[in-house]
């Protein structure tokens, strides 16, 4: 009997201990945390690691975290408020989608919380979007712009005289000719797939010459075509394969890119000693670039409003900004005291340059909202670089570009 009654409390103590972190998880409020940024599974594994877990333990609870693209994530949103059933709180959208999102009432008025952290001013550059009269509903985070990265085997290349961190877009191309002459094939490499990074790749040049973006045919835009022209046959032979410019430069299949500074820090910080990275080139207008930025919202009605302002208040810190930046790539910090964290790394290198480009360049946001599918914008682009670029003779269509503005056109609201 008392071997039974032994028995029975022994294993009544185990199920208590093997049920007590359950019941202890079950205690913690949790945070739903959705965000269309920090895709790659590396960056997902920093920031949880990284930047989640420290405030987890900090503020003892849970942060769901989850990848969502944008477009699942304003569906989500929608269903969830209309069927006045809010699960998500926090949520990370680009800024071309931030007009929707505050149109339809999506997210909270954050002005009050923002305004009452004066240690943190976040750059002006990125109120497009992020703010609507006169209030902040997004707080902006992973700002983007364009850098140069070459493979060191490219520099041999390079034409005399030619400063790398200050590149003309002649240059450029002398460069990109100059590689696939001496190499045999091109080593230059764009986002081939159709409704990837190719219009910003172009942005950054037809901006450099005074171009508005997304000019296609205007006469600034038509210089930069030219350039895109003059580079025909130096792009990777793969290059309509190419999702993403990052793969192909590691493998050193491609030498030579201009890209999001985030990807160029991928591939430079794997690396360095292979590597350098430079400003994107520029035109007469200066240097160009597309800036894109990324905004953290909270849900209208969140479940938990209160834990979810705590949370922006902690990853907005300007040394949190920039150990996220660094840790994810080479991303933008928004926030204007974070500068005063940058170090000597191959990382800071990348945010350093990157901030002069911002600070110094001729910068467009992306001016989503005012068409009604982006994805059409940039397949329009995609098929002029195939047709003209990769598969024309060498010259500028014009009727070809024209044909290509009417499409545009029609994609307005």
């Amino acid at each position: 009997m008392k071997s039974r009654l032994f028995s029975v409390v022994f294993i009544s103590i185990l199920l208590l201990m093997a049920l007590s972190p359950f019941v202890l998880a079950a205690e913690k409020e949790v945070l739903s945390f959705s965000s269309r940024l920090w895709s790659p599974p590396a960056e997902q594994e920093f920031i949880i690691e990284y930047v989640i877990k420290p405030f987890e333990e900090e503020n003892n609870c849970i942060v769901n975290f989850q990848i969502l693209d944008d477009k699942k994530l304003l569906e989500r949103a929608e269903l969830q408020l209309k069927t006045d059933h809010p699960t998500m709180d926090i949520v990370c959208a680009y800024v071309a989608n931030m007009p929707e999102w505050i149109e339809e009432e999506y997210v909270e008025d954050l002005t009050s919380y923002v305004k009452s952290w004066d240690d943190r001013h976040f750059s002006p550059t990125f109120e497009y979007g992020t703010n609507f009269e006169g209030k902040q509903y997004f707080i902006p985070v992973g700002a983007d712009v364009y850098l140069t990265i070459a493979n060191k085997k490219a520099v041999k290349y390079l034409p005399s005289g030619v400063d790398l961190d200050n590149l003309t877009w002649e240059d450029f191309a002398k460069w990109s000719n100059a590689i696939a002459k001496g190499e045999g094939e091109g080593k230059t490499v764009v986002t081939g797939i159709p409704m990837k990074s190719l219009v910003y790749q172009f942005g950054a040049i037809s901006l450099s010459y005074g171009a508005t973006f997304p000019d296609i045919n205007t006469p600034e835009a038509i210089k930069a075509w030219e350039i895109m022209v003059s580079m025909k046959d130096d792009f990777i032979p793969a290059v309509l394969n190419v999702d993403n410019c990052v793969a192909p430069m590691k493998r050193e299949e491609a030498w030579f890119s201009w890209m999001h500074c985030a990807r160029a820090g991928q591939v430079y910080s794997a690396n360095p000693a292979n590597f350098v990275v430079a400003p994107v080139p520029e035109g007469p207008a200066g240097i160009g670039s597309i800036a894109g930025v990324s905004g953290y919202g909270i849900l209208k009605n969140a479940p938990h409003k209160e834990l979810a302002i705590k949370f922006l208040e902690y990853i907005t810190r300007p040394d949190m900004q920039v150990k996220i930046a660094k840790g994810t790539g080479g991303f933008i910090p928004p926030v204007e005291e974070a500068l005063n964290y940058l170090g000597d790394d191959p990382e800071d290198e990348v945010v350093a340059k990157a901030v002069m480009v911002l600070s110094k360049g001729r910068v467009s946001g992306v001016p989503g909202g005012d068409y009604q599918d982006w994805g059409a914008v940039k397949k329009v682009f995609d098929d002029v670089f195939v047709e003209m670029v990769l598969n024309g003779d060498g010259t500028v269509d014009k009727a070809l570009l024209d044909e290509a503005q009417a499409k545009l056109d029609a994609l307005r609201k």
